[in-house]
């Protein structure tokens, strides 16, 4: 049975529907954030942070140059002649003709041995030898008389024999006395023992009134050096001789080609030009070394005998190659590298190769060409692929050192 709802009725049940309706929208508007809780106020969303300022970092080109590569080494002073006076003949000192540590010219008297002994024993040997010459005299003689009678038959053989074979001996005798006459002279020559060599003399070892002896057991008196030109001897490794001898420079041949300096230990740098002398004909096995020579004009006698010495050798001719500041190369693990900058100031990690340092700076053989931006200060402060703010300056020794202004408080930190 159909049951008819008045009309007011009707009305107010569309109402109810109708406010369960919003009610209901805002309660799903409320639980999903589109509306705000009563007593609530609406907040933006965060802004999302600035990126940080680019870091300021020192920044230089690569130089491309040319250079010569040198080898250093370590080496001494040797004095080309070097010589240990010892008395040839034994005597008494009568004197001492040098000061300690003097100058001498080849032929300068150095000591006297009381010569008296030895030239009473040269007169000796001349009266001897005047004798034997007398004696000399009278063979020949007989023998010339004998050489008569003999023609005639005035006399037997064997007794011309006798006279010819007493001649003989004679001037063996005479020969004999003739050696000792120079045996006698050469022993009053030695005992002015006079310089040898031009050097300079050490110290007088055995002084005024000491009796020395001759022979093996001689002892020393003193010793001379020659003070210019002077040794320096320097061992090389297995690689470098292979290097030198691969621009030509073999036992005594070719050595011309490789320029040497040196300085002494007090020295800055290599003030010192000479030239290689000579290489070893053979490589110690032991340590794995080839000893070298050079020499050195010595006219001041500042390098003494016995100093150690810093040799730097040339081991190649001129050659380009690209330059960077060493404190730009980075180590990892066994390997070096270089930050590059690329034109957009992003900076990029590369791989090289490295050489000696020359005149301050590295050598790069490879992984890098010339003109190419590096960071040369500052290097534990970027990363790959990060943007820095370069600031440049020059690739030299004081690369990244610039006083005052924004790089000056970077460097500080």
């Amino acid at each position: 049975m159909k049951m008819n709802l008045p009309v007011k009725q009707k009305k107010n049940t569309i109402l109810i529907l109708a406010i369960t309706a919003i009610v209901l929208g805002a309660l799903v508007a409320w639980a999903t954030g589109l509306l705000p809780l009563p007593g609530r106020t609406t907040k933006a969303p965060p802004a999302p942070a600035a990126a940080p300022p680019a870091a300021p970092v020192s920044v230089a080109p690569a130089l491309e140059e040319l250079v010569t590569e040198w080898d250093d080494f370590s080496g001494r002073v040797r004095a080309i002649d070097r010589v240990e006076i010892r008395p040839q003949v034994s005597g008494i000192i009568v004197a001492v003709h040098f000061a300690n540590g003097q100058l001498v010219k080849k032929g300068d008297l150095l000591f006297t041995i009381d010569p008296r002994p030895f030239q009473a024993e040269s007169a000796r040997a001349e009266a001897v030898l005047a004798g034997t010459q007398a004696r000399v005299v009278l063979a020949q003689n007989n023998l010339d008389r004998s050489n008569r009678l003999l023609a005639t038959h005035a006399i037997a053989r064997n007794e011309h024999d006798q006279e010819d074979d007493a001649l003989l001996e004679a001037n063996a005798n005479l020969k004999a006395a003739q050696a000792a006459v120079q045996t006698a002279q050469l022993n009053v020559e030695y005992t002015a023992i006079q310089a040898p060599v031009s050097g300079r003399v050490s110290r007088a070892e055995i002084t005024v009134g000491n009796l020395v002896g001759a022979g093996v057991t001689a002892p020393l008196l003193t010793t001379i050096v020659s003070v210019s030109p002077v040794y320096v001897e320097f061992e090389t490794d297995e690689q470098t001789y292979l290097k030198y001898s691969a621009n030509g420079a073999q036992g005594n041949s070719g050595i011309d080609r490789i320029p040497v300096w040196m300085g002494l230990a007090n020295e800055d740098g290599y003030p010192h030009q000479g030239r290689l002398e000579s290489i070893d004909n053979q490589l110690d096995t032991t340590s794995g070394t080839i000893r070298m020579r050079a020499i050195f004009d010595n006219a001041t006698g500042a390098l003494t005998p016995g100093l150690y010495a810093k040799v730097r050798a040339g081991g190649s001719a001129a050659e380009t190659a690209v330059l960077v500041d060493d404190r730009a190369v980075g180590t990892d693990q066994d390997k070096k590298y270089v930050m590059v900058v690329s034109p957009d100031n992003k900076v990029a990690y590369r791989g090289v190769t490295l050489g000696p340092i020359v005149n301050g700076l590295r050598i790069v053989r490879s992984g890098l060409a010339k003109g190419e931006r590096i960071v040369v200060n500052g290097l534990q402060r970027v990363k790959p692929s990060e943007v820095i703010a370069p600031v440049e300056v020059s690739m030299n020794r004081d690369a990244g050192t610039v006083t005052g202004g924004k790089l000056a408080a970077v460097n500080a930190r």
